[in-house]
């Protein structure tokens, strides 16, 4: 194999040339069987294949600079980096991440994992590069979809005064996740479609090389020529306007016509454009007919492509679509948001239903959440459903479109808590945090897939600005007996003993649920309190637990600072009644990529971490364990 022959950087330029094609299928088979057995992000890494060869055949790392917008496209790089053995362990705790990572390797040079981030990082690096006067080359490698984020423009409005090297490659497959949506998808659609552009210069790059004697030269002259051709058949030029160089369109699955482009990039004096056109999914047909499936795909049957373990019961996400098609049906105010995330937040049943009720802004959680303020303050009742660890990223117009006005958006805040795979970048565990922390906001967590319905229902006629966060995976579906009508601010009581308090958030109810057995079985008697709201917290129920215990235990999937039990340990302290308080919830760090319940085991908020905790502090026990704080 000659997959067999690259072990570290720069190794691919010992493959021959004409083994460029053998070599992209042997990549693709192994990146197909790796994912197949780990998941991960299968169809961007296929469509990336040739790209990321041809890169690599044109710069040298590590001296030279990639950075992978997002970095889901980082699979064939890692490949060509010496990183082969560590596709057995991919995604899984202690193996190799995902994303891009610097400590994993010198030939990673900046941390992804959000988008729209690659050029704004690859400016710095340049900056760096001439201020230190050295001479490598910096590349940005950013996907379509990507391009919508207006950071992204910042970026491309700062790069545009550059008067030294700096390479964009921009990364065409006209996907994000989904379908690519608005005017920036329009545009590049103009672009790859300009036939009167292409078909003008092919028949006048043929026509002068059947020339005699100069053909070959003039044809030459004009390509390493600044241009302003394309100007009169391409519509627009936008990145030429801006005062970027702009080349392109080229086939990114043809490494030689790549290999040109990159050479001619090279010799710019200010930042270039290179807009590369790819097929998300190549090479396997299930990835082309449903990228969606395999942007975060689960193990799955090669051959089918289906997955291996299917699901058998619904997740919150399905809980979420069920009920927002239903709302959408009895009140025609309530309308859809989402980032570029119809399939993965759970919107794509109202999109099909409601399309005109139904926005998709593209990788644009900023404008989504402003453009939903807008849409409140006009009369309607809008839904932005977002994962927990992109809205942080529109944290500024929370507070300053929303909040201010109090207006009724509903945030239904997806994959809150611990997430997985994807690591550090992606862990929703921050949001109680920064939410917390914004007057006007209302802050709830279902127990188990009837209360996030009922919470919906009341979030929508509630009128003011709410954020309902749940988890990724599977709907509890225990404690079915015990739905009370949800009541602003107040607070569940599920059983009530004596000794011990458990007072625990959303997915962290099943979790109390097992604790408070483990209590039992050691002998102690435990009441547990269902949190329902974080803000505003239940103050009876939090004086009614500190009164009638000895210990206090609050419980969430979230990072301590300005969590939950923070705010519950500052009222109980007002209270000075002596009751003691243990607060569960996620250290001051970042989580690493793993199983879910290894990495909860890992930091201590368990079910058998958190008994023992508990007994340990009820038996006023010296020893302590790791996780305590």
């Amino acid at each position: 194999m000659l997959l067999d022959n690259i072990n570290k950087a720069n190794d691919i330029k010992n493959i021959a040339s004409e083994d460029y094609p053998a070599l992209a299928e042997e990549i693709r088979q192994f990146l197909i069987e790796k994912i197949a057995k780990t998941g991960g992000h299968l169809g961007s890494n296929l469509g990336a294949v040739e790209l990321t060869m041809a890169l690599h055949l044109s710069f040298n790392l590590p001296e030279d600079k990639i950075i992978w917008d997002v970095g889901h496209q980082s699979y064939t790089h890692k490949l060509l980096t010496g990183r082969r053995e560590g596709f057995e362990m991919l995604r899984k705790y202690g193996g190799m991440s995902g994303f891009p990572k610097r400590k994993e390797s010198d030939c990673d040079c900046f941390d992804t994992g959000h988008s729209s981030t690659s050029i704004s990082a690859g400016l710095g690096l340049v900056k760096a590069r001439d201020i230190q006067g050295l001479k490598h080359s910096v590349i940005s490698v950013i996907g379509d979809g990507s391009l919508t984020g207006g950071m992204a423009y910042e970026a491309l409005n700062n790069a545009a005064k550059l008067e030294t090297n700096f390479i964009i490659v921009l990364n065409d497959n006209n996907m994000s996740i989904s379908e690519n949506v608005g005017g920036v998808s329009k545009y590049l659609n103009n672009i790859r479609t300009a036939d009167a552009y292409l078909d003008i210069k092919e028949g006048v790059y043929n026509t002068l090389k059947d020339m005699p004697r100069y053909g070959e030269k003039v044809v030459e002259s004009i390509r390493k020529a600044k241009s302003s051709f394309k100007h009169l058949v391409v519509p627009g030029m936008f990145f030429e306007d801006m005062g970027i160089t702009y080349l392109g369109p080229v086939d990114g699955h043809n490494i030689p016509a790549m290999l040109r482009m990159f050479q001619e990039a090279r010799r710019v004096r200010n930042a270039v454009i290179v807009h590369v056109i790819t097929q998300k999914g190549k090479g396997f047909e299930p990835a082309q007919r449903h990228p969606a499936r395999f942007h975060g795909a689960e193990p799955f049957d090669i051959q089918t492509g289906l997955p291996t373990k299917p699901r058998t019961a619904p997740n919150y996400t399905d809980i979420f679509s069920t009920v927002m098609t239903k709302q959408g049906a009895r009140d025609e105010k309530v309308v859809a948001i989402t980032a570029a995330m119809p399939d993965g937040t759970g919107l794509k049943r109202f999109r099909n239903m409601y399309p005109d009720r139904f926005f998709d802004v593209g990788i644009a959680e900023e404008h989504a959440v402003t453009f939903a303020a807008g849409l409140a303050a006009g009369g309607l009742k809008p839904v932005v459903a977002v994962y927990s660890s992109f809205l942080q990223r529109a944290y500024d117009q929370i507070l300053h479109d929303v909040c201010i006005q109090n207006l009724p958006v509903v945030f239904a805040v997806d994959r809150a808590g611990l997430v997985g795979s994807d690591g550090e970048t992606h862990q929703g565990i921050f949001d109680l945090s920064y939410l917390s922390s914004i007057p006007n906001m209302h802050i709830m967590a279902p127990k188990n897939k009837w209360e996030l319905s009922d919470m919906m229902k009341f979030a929508l006629q509630l009128g003011r600005p709410v954020a309902l966060r749940y988890p990724r995976g599977e709907a509890y579906a225990g404690l079915s007996q015990y739905r009370a009508p949800i009541e602003m601010g107040r607070a569940e009581a599920l059983y009530i003993e004596s000794e011990i308090c458990l007072l625990a958030v959303g997915s962290m109810v099943k979790t109390a649920l097992e604790v408070r057995e483990r209590l039992h079985e050691a002998g102690f008697s435990c009441s547990m309190i269902n949190a329902r709201f974080v803000k505003p917290m239940d103050e009876n129920a939090a004086a009614f637990a500190a009164r009638n215990h000895k210990l206090v235990v609050t419980m969430e999937e979230n990072v301590e600072s300005g969590g939950y039990g923070e705010r519950v340990r500052t009222y109980i302290d007002g209270l000075h009644t002596g009751c003691e308080l243990l607060t569960v919830a996620i250290p001051d760090e970042y989580v690493e990529h793993g199983n879910v319940e290894q990495l909860k085991r890992e930091i201590g908020i368990d079910a058998q971490s958190v008994a023992d905790r508990i007994i340990c502090q009820m038996k006023s026990c010296g020893g302590q364990k790791r996780y305590d704080r």
